[in-house]
């Protein structure tokens, strides 16, 4: 099981969840469609060659996102990562992913 976290605007934050959910992640036990969610502020610069979604080049922008968690399979991670970046509106969009243990009670 892998952990998938994201940053995305809130104009695409339905949109992207969506599509990463249609791949398989937030899938647990009886449960679809779980994610965690907390609005926060993102900072970036846009450099010479980049063609930015928000902001301009040069300059330091601050703007507020979403950052999204969710569960991943180990067999679907490949896709959600990829539906995650083909939905997001961000020509590189932040994300992490992380192996979790599997813990047996």
């Amino acid at each position: 099981m892998y952990k998938l976290c994201f940053y995305v605007p809130e104009t695409h934050l339905d949109g992207v969840k969506a599509a990463v959910f249609s791949a398989g992640g937030g899938h647990m036990g009886r449960y679809d469609q779980c994610c965690w969610q907390t609005l926060g502020q993102g900072q970036f610069r846009a450099l010479e060659g980049s063609q930015p979604f928000l902001g301009q080049l040069g300059r330091v922008e601050q703007v507020m996102e979403w950052k999204i968690e969710m569960v991943v399979a180990d067999e679907l991670i490949h896709a959600a990562v990829k539906a995650m970046k083909q939905q997001h509106p961000y020509e590189t969009p932040a994300f992490e992913v992380w192996r979790l243990s599997d813990i047996q009670f």
